[in-house]
């Protein structure tokens, strides 16, 4: 028996943990599977004579498990990015306070996840 602990960055909410636990355990040789997606982590048990290390990260990686989140970085060049706001976000300030200033920023409706999302398959 053997166990092997791997970091998942792709796994942040708990539908991706029974994703993983499901996928893991359909492995033939897999005895346990702990997976957290608190800790972005899983743990499996798994007999080595049916299976290989290699293949349970195969397995992981082609569904998107073992990629790095992909965080929006803001880039470009405005004269609001100048003064060290992003430029993609709006600011307003209202006359009758003279000091209240809103944040705005405009999100295109794509009906889909704003980032992937391994665990909801289609």
């Amino acid at each position: 028996m053997n166990t092997l602990s791997i970091s998942l960055p792709m796994m942040y909410a708990d539908h991706h943990v029974l994703a993983v636990r499901r996928l893991l355990l359909a492995l033939p040789g897999v005895v346990d599977v702990y997976a957290s997606s608190s800790f972005q982590v899983v743990d499996v048990s798994f007999d080595e004579t049916q299976l290989t290390e290699e293949k349970i990260s195969q397995v992981l990686a082609e569904t998107g498990y073992l990629a790095e989140l992909p965080v929006a970085v803001e880039f470009g060049s405005s004269q609001a990015f100048e003064n060290g706001k992003p430029f993609f976000r709006h600011t307003a300030v209202f006359p009758q306070t003279d000091r209240t200033i809103t944040f705005a920023q405009d999100v295109p409706e794509m009906a889909r996840p704003l980032w992937p999302c391994p665990g909801l398959e289609k």
